[in-house]
C-alpha cells in the first residue's frame, strides 16, 4: 500500500525558510518520478517542483525558480522540499504526490505552510 506522510510545515515570516518531508513507503521509491504540489485557499492546485527517480533532473515552476530546491535521498525513501525567501503567496498547503500518470496518481495528506508577519 502506498503510503505518503508529509512533515515540517508551519508559520515562517516573510523572507524565512522552510524545509518539507516526505517520507514514501509501499514501492518501489527509487523507481518513481516524485513531485510537490501545493493548493492555496480558492485556487487549483498546482505543481511546485518534480525530480526524477535519480534526482538528476529537476523542474519548477516559475513562481518558485531560484527560491525553492527539490531533493531526495533514495537509501532512506524521503523527498524534500528546501524552500528559501518564502513570500505570502506560498501559503499553501503542500502535497507530495507520485505516480506514472494522472490516473495512478497517490497523494499525501498535505502540510500547511503559512508565510505571514
Amino acid at each position: 500500500q502506498v503510503q505518503l506522510v508529509e512533515s515540517g510545515g508551519g508559520l515562517v515570516q516573510p523572507g524565512g525558510s522552510l524545509r518539507l518531508s516526505c517520507a514514501a513507503s509501499g514501492f518501489s521509491f527509487s523507481s518513481y518520478v516524485m513531485r510537490w504540489y501545493r493548493q492555496a485557499p480558492g485556487k487549483e492546485r498546482e505543481l511546485v517542483a518534480s525530480i526524477t527517480s535519480g534526482g538528476g533532473m529537476t523542474n519548477y515552476a516559475d513562481s518558485v525558480k531560484g527560491r525553492f530546491t527539490i531533493s531526495r535521498d533514495n537509501a532512506r525513501n524521503t523527498v524534500y522540499l528546501q524552500m528559501n525567501s518564502l513570500k505570502p503567496e506560498d501559503t499553501a498547503v503542500y502535497y507530495c504526490n507520485t505516480g506514472r500518470n494522472r490516473a495512478n496518481f497517490y497523494w499525501g495528506q498535505g502540510t500547511q505552510v503559512t508565510v505571514s508577519s
